[in-house]
This record gives structure tokens, sequence and C-alpha cells, in this order.
């Protein structure tokens, strides 16, 4: 008779049949029209979130890498932008009233460009304007009546000074040193010689009347020069005037055409006022060189600096709502920086040097961002929240509040921000930020969640064919025959390990479609053939399958104890996955256990040695309390044992071996032999029922492979849970081996089935025998208990 327990060929692969395609190649098929499918959740979800206009509402996307997160995230953000109004561009310029802090304006899009041309013309028509008036007959007319007015009043007040001097019989000389007193005698000037000659008392009368003069011309010194600084402020306010009324025009022109922006217009005024109070500037050859020496200068190139116009962000090109995917999320790249140049061993800045950031651009649209970029730079996601919920951008040096000195700089006017951030990250990233920063849910509102699989439906699979069309037109490749992409869908199958499903790890399903395209341009072929999928899946095998051999060649040679035939008492096959970064492979490790009389229960070496981690823990004390319950009703355990994985130097952690381990304790109380031949996997409750576990394909393969090196008998195989049948796709050398009768793979519910299929005997007959083994364990004890206290 048939056993029921053995799984049956056709469930072993979930083979989607070629058959069920209705086309022979990709090539008779309309290729995908979105780079998604099989997501309908993330793609409410990003729908929902970028048409929602409340602040606080950014998205967060998790999903598995390789998903098409991004690709899509990108693709439909650009969809939505493309149909938006365009944003404001923006610009920056000279702040006359607070230098350090330049200020922002905006402009209808493609605006800034236009404004900064006005400007550029403006500057040259003012310098040609305040040319022409300062060379005019005009200015020529007010510059001598200035003059005159002034030379006027020096005039009468040197004369005042030379009437006192002559009537004190003193005269008064201009020179280069400034002005000299000469006492007169006889109308002449008094010599030296003459000086000494005359009596004490007329010197002294000379020298007195010498002071007294001095004090009259130190006085009248001081109000001529009084009056020549007046004549230079009256000269400049003179030029300030003429420059101002030749500028005028060139002006009203241009606050004609902002007449509905005050800002722009109160800008214009301040640069009206700065341009002719610096007419210097605009002098041309004839102006005074000691005047230029103005604070914002360098060199005669950067005359104008001040009166230029910084672009930060021209929207005269797009098309709809900006969407901008930073790569590199670092705090400048983000928010913009001011730049600095060397100028005689100094740095010096000023308005037209701020650059702008990915916000800057983005502004008005969409940024998208990896998570896990953004979270390697400093500062980033600080200031990010910081900018989200103020809704301004502010260029700053945050290195300035680490720095012992800080250093003098700009600080541009902020600018309003209206944007939708979309950050991409993994799950254990959002869960970490939901749960330890108390800002992330308030700016982040909409969790995009992106699954690791999909539906395996008519629908879905006709869909994934769309896409092998599609990739295989954008990379180059061939096209596909209905068999290789029947392998290749239940390859996908395989990738998340449940026969109803697919995998959404297009990076996985891209390799095998490159890689197999490959194959089948080496042999000529002008389609993929099911061959060339083969050779494709198993190259990649065999590029990273080294240790896994090794470990096989190991125990074929017996350096590694695994036996594949007989039976043993208290010794069993449990099956373990090993992960070698990218290749994940099984592995049969034999289990022995040993049993005593005594009271200690079960002894776990692993967790003794420190090797065995906290799952493997629990899973062996739920095997303990499965064992009381079983057979500890009536009387205690008189039993006491050893339980370890043989030639395992390494952690080991899961449930899996749980059952394992149970099978091996029954085998040693009940002296009842496990046949060898056997493997098996799954963990096991409290009632004796087997429950699943994970990586069961790989489990099955690696035993396989080491049966096949040390020879299938016919009599192999691999016990595993029953809910894992869903989960098989192995490869087709194992299902051949089923087949033809040299492997079997059996499918358990509890232990007593599983004990039964391990021993060839009943399971009542086997617990009948721990009975037995117990209630002589029990004596036993009482016999030395009873003899224990005799001696007492």
């Amino acid at each position: 008779m048939k056993d029921m327990r053995l799984v049956p060929v056709e469930k072993l692969g979930g083979e989607y049949r070629a058959e069920d395609f209705p086309f022979e190649t990709t090539e008779e098929i309309e290729s995908l029209p979105s780079v998604i499918f099989g997501q309908d959740r993330a793609i409410r979800a990003i729908d929902f979130g970028l048409k929602v206009k409340q602040p606080g509402y950014n998205l967060f996307i998790v999903g598995p890498s390789g998903s098409g997160k991004s690709t899509y995230a990108y693709s439909k953000v650009k969809e939505v932008a493309k149909v938006q109004s365009i944003p404001q561009d923006w610009c920056y310029v000279y702040n006359f009233e607070q230098p350090d802090h330049p200020l922002a304006l905006s402009f209808e899009a493609g605006k800034a460009s236009l404004f900064k041309q006005e400007m550029e013309q403006l500057v040259k028509e003012v310098e040609r304007s305040v040319q022409s008036a300062f060379s005019s007959e005009e200015f020529e007319v007010k510059r001598k009546e200035v003059h005159k007015s002034f030379d006027d009043q020096v005039e009468k007040i040197w004369k005042q000074l030379e009437n006192y001097v002559r009537d004190h019989n003193f005269s008064i000389e201009r020179t280069a040193q400034g002005i000299v007193t000469v006492p007169l005698r006889f109308g002449r000037p008094l010599s030296n010689d003459e000086f000494k000659t005359m009596p004490e008392a007329m010197k002294e009368e000379i020298t007195k009347k010498g002071k007294e003069i001095e004090v009259e011309v130190t006085e009248a010194a001081r109000r001529m020069q009084l009056i020549e600084r007046q004549m230079e402020e009256a000269y400049t306010e003179l030029k300030t005037e003429m420059a101002l009324g030749a500028s005028e025009e060139a002006f009203q022109k241009v606050r004609d055409n902002y007449a509905e922006h005050p800002r722009i217009i109160q800008y214009l005024q301040l640069m009206q006022q700065d341009m002719a109070e610096n007419f210097q500037l605009f002098q041309g050859e004839k102006q005074d060189k000691d005047l230029l020496l103005f604070s914002f200068l360098e060199n005669e190139k950067d005359k104008y600096n001040r009166y230029k116009v910084n672009i930060l962000v021209d929207q005269s090109k797009a098309e709809g709502a900006p969407v901008v995917f930073e790569t590199n999320p670092s705090y400048h790249n983000l928010f913009g920086k001011v730049e600095y140049k060397g100028s005689f061993g100094s740095m010096s800045t000023d308005f037209t040097m701020i650059k702008p950031g990915a916000l800057h651009l983005a502004n008005g649209g969409y940024l998208l961002l990896q998570a896990a970029e953004l979270f390697t730079n400093p500062f980033s996601w600080i200031m990010l929240k910081r900018t989200l919920k103020t809704a301004e951008i502010r260029i700053e040096n945050v290195m300035e509040e680490r720095a012992l000195v800080s250093t003098a700089g700009l600080k541009p006017e902020e600018i309003p921000l209206n944007i939708k951030v979309i950050l991409i990250g993994n799950p254990s990233l959002y869960h970490l930020l939901a749960q330890w920063d108390e800002d992330f849910q308030k700016i982040f509102k909409v969790k995009v969640e992106f699954d690791s699989e999909m539906e395996k439906t008519t629908e879905h699979i006709r869909e994934f064919a769309a896409y092998v069309k599609r990739y295989a037109e954008k990379s180059g490749l061939l096209p596909f025959h209905r068999e290789a992409l029947a392998k290749i869908v239940n390859y996908s199958s395989r990738l998340v390990e449940d026969q109803r499903k697919l995998s959404t790890s297009f990076h996985a399903t891209s390799k095998v479609l490159v890689e197999s395209s490959f194959w089948a341009e080496q042999e000529g072929a002008s389609v993929v053939l099911l061959e060339h999928v083969k050779k494709a899946l198993d190259e990649q095998e065999y590029r990273s399958n080294r240790i896994a051999e090794k470990i096989r060649e190991m125990i074929a040679d017996g350096t590694l104890m695994v036996d594949t035939e007989g039976e043993a008492v208290g010794q069993i096959n449990g099956l373990a996955v090993l992960h070698t970064g990218d290749y994940i492979f099984g592995q049969p490790h034999r289990i022995t256990v040993q049993t005593f009389l005594g009271r200690k229960g079960i002894l776990n070496i692993e967790r003794e040695a420190s090797l065995s981690g906290q799952i493997h823990d629990k899973g062996l004390l739920i095997l303990s309390g499965y064992l009381n319950a079983r057979f500890a009703q009536e009387r205690p355990l008189p039993v006491s044992a050893s339980i370890t994985f043989e030639q395992t130097y390494s952690m080991i952690d899961g449930d899996s071996a749980s059952s394992t381990e149970l099978y091996a304790l029954f085998s040693s109380l009940a002296n009842v032999p496990i046949n060898q031949g056997i493997a098996v996997t799954g963990s096991v409750n409290q009632k004796g029922e087997i429950q699943p576990i994970g990586g069961v394909n790989e489990k099955i393969e690696g035993f396989f492979h080491v049966c096949k090196a040390k020879g299938l008998t016919g009599q192999q195989g691999v016990l595993i849970p029953h809910q894992n049948v869903k989960n098989l796709l192995l490869h087709d050398e194992v299902v051949d081996a089923v087949k033809a009768g040299k492997f079997h793979i059996w499918a358990v519910h509890t232990v007593e089935e599983g004990i039964e299929i391990l021993t060839g005997k009943k399971a009542d007959l086997v617990f009948q025998q721990v009975e037995q083994r117990l209630d002589e364990m029990v004596e036993r004890l009482k016999k030395l208990e009873s003899t224990d206290d005799k001696k007492e």
C-alpha cells in the first residue's frame, strides 16, 4: 500500500507549464506599459500620498531591495509632476540695508533670467547716463556755482586775516607746509639778523604779537578747512543728485515692468539710491582714483558685483513641477551653500557665490532620497526635519556651531518651501525611526509598503511575461521562448519559497534574464530556450557554491561524520541552512542523544558551551514540555539526557531541529534504531504537532547532494512538516530522483507520523517501549534512594 505521507512528484516543483502561455516567444506579446505590477497596496498608497496637499503628508517607501520601488516611485512622480504647474524662479540680490543678509526675490517661471538681463542692461545705461551727466554743461555750471560760493567765503576769511595781520605789522604767506606769519619793519619782512640786534623789549613785543596772530591764523585755517569740507560735501551731494536724476529714466522703465511686485520696486529704489551715492563707480576715466577704495570692491571687474543677480532656481526650461532624485544627500547638496574664494591670504564671499541645494531645485515639486544615504550624512536628517516643519529653506554654515571661533559670513534670506519629500528605505529603518524619532510620523504620514511577493495569478504571470519582454527590449536581450519563460516563472516562485507566489525581486530575475540571453548568444541562438535558462542558473550556483561543495566533500570522505545508510539508536540527521552572503545552502548534521538515570532533565550541550541561540534553547524547552505532558502525568521523569549537534563549533540557532531532537530522544529511550538514510527538519509544539520551517528547499537539496555523493540507495529521503509542501520548488535533479524512486520526501503532521517513518514501527509500540524504559528507571531510582536512606 502506498504511503500517503509521501509527497507526490507533481507537488515538488510547482511547475508552471509552458503550454499555459498563449504565445511561442515574447516577441509575440506587448511589453509591460508600467515599470511595476503586483504591488496594488503600494500603488494605492503612492497615489494617495502624491495627491494629498496638506503639510506632513510626505512619503516613506519601504520594501525589499530589487523590488523596483525606486524606479517606480521616480516614474510615478514624474508622471504626476508633468501635469502640475511650474513653480517660481528664485534669485538672490544684494541687500543695500543689511549687506550680510542677501535678499531672496521670486519671479514667475522663466522670468528671473529676464530680470537678470534687465539689471545688466540697467547698469550699462546708468553708467552711460551718469558719465553723460557729469560731462554736461549743466553739471559744469552747477559745479562752478558750488566752487564760487565756497571760494568767496574762503577769500573773505583770508582777506580779514590779512587785514588783521597787517594791523599788527605782520604779513602772512601760503606755503606747502601751511600758513606762515612774518613780522614787518619799515614795510618789509624782518630778517633774523635784524631781529637779533633789536632790544629785548622789542623782541618780546614782536614775539607776543606773533603768538596772538598765530591764534587768529589757526582759527582762520580751521574755518577755511570746514568750508572746504562743506564744499566737498556739497560737491558730492551735487554729483549724487545729478546721478540720481540721470538714472531716473532707466530705472523708471524697469519699475514699470514690475509695478505689481512691491519687493522688487523697493529693491530697485534702494539700488538707484546706492548707485547715486556711489557715483564714483560710473564716472569713467575722469573719476578720482582715491574714491574707488570701497569695502566691497576687489578689482575693476567686480566693481558692479552688488548690482548683479544670482539666479538660484531657473524654471525657464521646466515642464510641470520639478522632480529631483538626490543620490548624495549631504548637507550642502540638500540645503545649498555659500562658497568662498581666496584673496590675498584670506577667504571672502558675496551673495553671487550662493549655490542652491536639492531642496531649492525641487521646491514646488518633489524630492526623492534614499534613506540609508541620508542617514550617513551628518546634520542632513536633523536639518531636513526642521526645514519641513518650518516650511523654509535656510542656507547656514552648520559647522559654526561646533567651531571654537565663529567665522563671518552671509546669512541669506529664507525661501518659503512647498515640497513633497519621498524617502526610500528598508522596513527595519522605517520601524527604527517610527519607534525612536518622535517627529518622524508627524512629517512622514504616508507609508508606502512594497511587498516581497505577489500572488501567482494568471494576470500576474501575463504581466510577468510582459515585463520580460520590456526588460529584454530595454537591455538588448534576445526574445524568450515560452519554455524558458516558464522556468523563470518557477524560479521567481523559488525566490519566495512558495508555489502560489511570485517574487517581486526584479533584480534577481533580471540577472537570470541577462545571463540566459548571454548563453543563448554564445551558442548563436536567436531565441533564449529552456536549456539556456538552466545553464544560467547552474552557472550562477557554480560561481557561489565553493564552500558548499567543500563541506559535501568533507562529508563524503568521512571528515564530517554523516551516515546515509543503516540504522542507529539515539542518532539522527538534522538539517541546517548556511549563508555565505550571496549563496544559501543546506547541510546535514549528525544529532546524537544519550539518556541515563537521573532527574536533571534534558541537557543542551550547545547551550552549556554558549553555542546555542535563544530560539534553539526555546525549542528544547518546548520539547521538554511535550515529553513531560506525554510521559509524566503520573510520576516525574526519572531521566537525564544530553543532546548535541556533533562536529559543530559555531553558534546554532533556530527551532527547526526540535522535532529531530525529539525523535532521537525517543530512539534512545526506547532503544529503537532510526533509519540513517532519512534526514529530518521541523519544529514541534507542546502538543506534538509538527510546525513549518524556512529554507526547506535548500535543506532537502543539501541532504540529497550528500546522499548522491555517498551513493543513492532508494531508501533515502527527507522528513518535512506538511505545511512546507507549498514551499517546495526543488531543482530538477532532485525531482528526477524522486520520480525514479531513488529519493523520497515525506510530509508529516505529528510526532507520531514521523517516528513511524523513521523507525518503521507503529508509534504506539515505540511509545510503549519508552514507557517501559521510564518505568524501569523509576524502579531503579526508588531502589537507589531506599538504599541511601538505610545507609543514613
